[in-house]
Order: C-alpha cells, then sequence, then structure tokens
C-alpha cells in the first residue's frame, strides 16, 4: 500500500541527524491531507507539535532534546496510527471527505425547504435503505422525475451519494 510505505517514511525521517521538525509537519501534513482529507485530525494533531524555543528549555540542554525527541515520539505515534488504520480498514473512500465537509444538515434544510413533506420521506427512505448504488440512483431519478428539471440533475447527484446513508 503506497500510502503507509509513505507514511513509514516520514517516521524514518524523525531520526536524521539533520532533522528539521518544521519541515518535517509541513510536509506530513501535506501527505495526510492527500490521503485522509484536509480536515482530518491527524493534522490538527501533527500541527500542535511545537518544540519549545522559551528561554528556560534554550538553556537546560538536557531538556533541549527532550522537548525535540518528545516532538519526535508524538509525532511517530500519530503516524503509527495513521498506517494502522490504513492497514484495517483500508484506505478513506472518496465520499467519507464529502461527509465531513458537507453537513447533512445544510443538504436535509434545503430539502425540506424545496420538497413536499411527502416527496422528502419517500426520497429518505430510498437513501437510508442503501443497497447497490445504482439501484439507489434509479429509484431517486423516478422520485426526482416529478420535481423541476433545472434542479433534478443536481439533487440526483448529491442524494445518490454514499455519504448521505443514515444521515437524513
Amino acid at each position: 500500500m503506497k500510502e503507509a510505505e509513505i507514511l513509514q517514511e516520514q517516521i524514518r525521517k524523525l531520526d536524521r541527524k539533520d532533522f528539521d521538525l518544521e519541515a518535517w509537519k509541513e510536509y506530513t501534513i501535506v501527505i495526510l491531507g492527500r490521503i485522509f482529507g484536509e480536515n482530518n485530525q491527524k493534522i490538527r494533531q501533527i500541527e500542535k507539535l511545537q518544540y519549545d524555543y522559551s528561554s528556560w528549555a534554550l538553556r537546560d540542554t538536557t531538556g533541549n532534546t527532550s522537548y525535540l525527541d518528545s516532538c519526535k515520539k508524538l509525532g511517530r505515534e500519530i503516524l503509527n496510527a495513521a498506517i494502522d488504520e490504513l492497514n484495517i480498514l483500508g484506505p478513506p473512500r472518496k465520499g467519507d471527505e464529502f461527509a465531513s465537509a458537507v453537513p447533512a444538515e445544510v443538504i436535509t434544510t434545503g430539502l425540506e425547504e424545496e420538497l413536499k413533506v411527502s416527496q422528502y420521506r419517500e426520497i429518505a427512505a430510498i437513501i437510508n435503505k442503501g443497497g447497490d448504488p445504482d439501484e439507489i440512483r434509479n429509484r431517486l431519478k423516478e422520485k426526482l422525475d416529478l420535481i423541476n428539471p433545472d434542479t433534478k440533475a443536481i439533487l440526483l447527484s448529491i442524494l445518490a451519494h454514499p455519504a448521505l446513508k443514515g444521515r437524513i
């Protein structure tokens, strides 16, 4: 799995003699964003890694390395967790990012405002029942044929998205 290999390489970089925490963080954030999506918790955890530049830390040479070591240790743990997730669950599906990027409430509010109550209930039942994506799309298309043709294609694309299952 390419994703796990790339993250494993980032772990190896933690042990390099010329290690630069800020450069490592930026590169790691880009990789995690590409794999898990820009709003992933792992990115926020990496962003929080800070090397202590306070005057007390800089004066204490033993403490100086311990701050950096703790940053490296935490970074290693975050990336190991990401690798475990990839190995166990596989890479995130494309729809997973959509589900977190667009709250279901935004979509449901729009649907509730534009559709009759009975239309909304029928559409929600089709989406939440699940099944084969092509079958869901066809059932939704039948229901949307009764709606304004200008909005039908947009609604069909949104509503047939697997990320909405169980959310409306």
